[in-house]
């Protein structure tokens, strides 16, 4: 065997080495609880924005039918999303089902401020959630109870057996008497500044997660290919 022979096997060793250096394990989708989103501040925010909209799609006119459908299932995406998310097998699966959430949540974003420009939702300068009674802290802390068997345990005497937990009204009472005449743009928009804020930390945490665990494989990479500059 000729000295570009030896060369050539060398190299392609060396490739095979390199291709064959074992990938981090992608441990962070090992949840212990099947419903761990619940803990999630953005999940319960997110669960709060659907019913909001739900408040305010239901009282448009039924030639909004269209925009009120559109309004529904941005709103309903983004839930889904980060519960689905939740339970994919690797981190850079949850961020993509993430960044979906993200991106339904600009979708809302977009759509109350033309229900505002559309006269169907109120601009009330200096309102907030608070103004309506709303603790963003507080309902969070309602539905961990309702996980944990606290709330939500219907009795027979009082709802069809078919359903197992109360609706968001019984379980934060102050979500009652919201009406749609109650919402304004500027709520609105500050749970869903707030929300997106939420998701941003999150997937920042879960990069800087998967980045550490990345960073492994380039370290058996570099040691090989020190190996062979060696030689």
């Amino acid at each position: 065997m000729n000295t570009n022979e030896v060369a050539q096997e060398m190299i392609a060793k060396t490739y095979q080495e390199l291709a064959a250096a074992s990938r981090p394990k992608q441990d962070s989708r090992n949840w212990k609880d099947p419903e761990g989103y619940r803990d999630l501040l953005p999940w319960s925010n997110a669960v709060l924005l659907r019913h909001l909209v739900r408040v305010t799609t239901s009282s448009l006119p039924p030639k909004e039918f269209r925009r009120k459908t559109q309004l529904d299932d941005a709103a309903r995406s983004m839930v889904r999303n980060i519960e689905e998310g939740f339970k994919r097998p690797t981190t850079k699966e949850y961020l993509d089902f993430l960044g979906f959430s993200q991106a339904s949540l600009e979708e809302v974003k977009g759509d109350t401020r033309e229900l505002t420009d559309d006269d169907f939702l109120a601009s009330r300068p200096g309102s907030s959630l608070a103004s309506i009674g709303i603790d963003l802290g507080a309902f969070h802390e309602a539905l961990l109870r309702e996980n944990k068997g606290g709330y939500g345990k219907v009795e027979a005497s009082n709802l069809s057996a078919k359903y197992a937990y109360h609706p968001l009204t019984i379980l934060y009472p102050p979500l009652k008497s919201i009406t749609a005449k109650d919402l304004s743009y500027e709520a609105f928009l500050e749970l869903i500044n707030k929300t997106d804020y939420l998701l941003r930390l999150l997937v920042k945490s879960l990069e800087t997660k998967m980045n550490r665990d990345g960073k492994y494989y380039l370290i058996e990479r570099e040691k090989i290919r020190q190996k062979y500059r060696g030689k």
